[in-house]
């Protein structure tokens, strides 16, 4: 039988309750950007990292704690930029890199009359997109940009202990290590991999042993 060890959730920072954001060395930077709004020196905040790192989820804390509304970066055209922004005072676009630069330009400067706020989601900063324009490249140029790392070996084994206890899945302290050590480096790979595990716990009925986690992985990567 697998020696079984529950985390104490306190053991590791957290912060934006509502959204069960987990914030490390990776991540605390943006995190505090979110925590300052209303109280942003320009209309936008642009936050950019690499697949995984964890752009949509703050993205969805910023839109419960300001009540923003999400539009999808496809949706975006400058005949829709009203419709879509309605009387909202705030608004969070993911994957804003492939947005419409034109409606892009119209909703920064709607919101910047009426002294809201764009919250900007994206894989690289705006001086690195390649469907731009100068206007929209000077406005996001001068607000504040903030980028992601790929998940740290403390918030990867927060989030595993997280999901495993959503799943009511007891597990042993060194399987998350190892699966910390072996997995690649994702909020997306996290979710996946207990997942799997869940699934082969449901076929065995035994509890999850080091061998297990090193199948799901391997099994993982062959997919």
């Amino acid at each position: 039988m697998n020696r079984q060890f529950v985390f104490a959730f306190d053991q590791f920072p957290t912060a934006l309750g509502a959204a069960d954001f987990l914030v490390t060395d990776c991540n605390r930077l943006a995190a505090r950007w979110l925590e300052r709004w209303p109280d942003w020196p320009a209309p936008a905040l642009t936050i950019h990292g690499p697949a995984g790192s964890g752009k949509t989820h703050l993205l969805r804390v910023f839109v419960e704690q300001s009540s923003a509304v999400e539009i999808p970066a496809l949706a975006l055209t400058p005949e829709t930029v009203p419709v879509l922004l309605g009387e909202h005072v705030a608004a969070a676009v993911d994957d804003a890199e492939g947005a419409d630069p034109v409606a892009l330009l119209h909703l920064f400067n709607l919101l910047a009359e009426r002294r809201g706020h764009l919250l900007l989601a994206a894989g690289s900063p705006p001086a690195q997109w390649a469907k731009t324009l100068p206007d929209l490249r000077s406005r996001l140029l001068a607000a504040p940009q903030v980028a992601l790392e790929p998940p740290d070996d403390t918030l990867l084994a927060a989030l595993l202990v997280k999901l495993f206890a959503d799943r009511q899945l007891r597990v042993g302290k060194d399987v998350v290590l190892y699966c910390v050590r072996h997995m690649e480096r994702s909020h997306l790979s996290a979710q996946r991999l207990v997942a799997e595990l869940d699934r082969v716990v449901s076929v065995t009925k035994r509890d999850i042993t080091l061998a297990m986690a090193r199948d799901a992985l391997k099994a993982l990567q062959g997919a």
